[in-house]
């Protein structure tokens, strides 16, 4: 199990503290297959007939049970959150933070990034985020260092490089979170933001 490790405390990071707490941790999902063993991300479990013979539905697992966890988030956030805007998951399963953003209310306290006012959705959040598929640690820290030095060729000199650190990759961006030097809300830092995007893989969106 390979776990995204971050110190951050911006809006943008409020998955690592509701999922993983105590630390701020966003967590990789490892799937138990019941024996011990860790089950594939496109195994489709197979469930037992029901007692008049006709079978019975098999559950989603994989990337199909992610989705489907992230729609039941997503309509909570409609619903219980009141934020009847807030859009669909990717096809991938990953929450779509460009549009989520541009709900963020800026005078709020940033329930749109942390399951709702008094975190009315968290229990969804956390059930959807503990059915993410496994990630590859070693590609993860590559995408985001080459984000990184995008980041500073468009501007933004003072974004660092992420790290590795006992197999766990701590995102990059500012070099002490606690004494942020960089202005997220610029049209420089949103340009550079653009233009390297296609640097991270799915899912990392948000992570750096």
């Amino acid at each position: 199990m390979s776990i995204y490790t971050t110190p951050r405390g911006t809006a943008r990071l409020r998955i690592a503290a509701l999922v993983a707490a105590p630390v701020l941790a966003l967590s990789v999902a490892c799937q138990d297959d019941g024996e011990g063993g860790a089950r594939s991300s496109d195994e489709v479990a197979s469930a037992p007939g029901n007692e008049d013979g006709a079978e019975k539905k098999p559950a989603a697992t994989g990337k199909s049970a992610f989705f489907d966890a992230q729609m039941k988030y997503v309509r909570c956030m409609r619903g219980k959150a009141g934020l009847k805007d807030y859009p669909d998951p990717k096809l991938s399963g990953y929450l779509d933070w460009s549009k989520i953003d541009a709900l963020v209310d800026p005078d709020g306290g940033g329930e749109e990034y942390k399951g709702g006012k008094n975190g009315v959705c968290v229990p969804e959040l956390r059930a959807a985020m503990n059915l993410e598929p496994e990630r590859d640690a070693q590609k993860d820290y590559e995408s985001m260092l080459a984000h990184a030095k995008c980041m500073r060729e468009n501007g933004v000199s003072k974004f660092g490089n992420p790290t590795m650190s006992g197999g766990n990759v701590l995102p990059g961006g500012e070099t002490d979170p606690t004494d942020p030097t960089m202005d997220r809300d610029s049209p420089a830092y949103k340009e550079a933001r653009v233009a390297c995007e296609d640097k991270l893989l799915e899912g990392l969106d948000g992570m750096q």
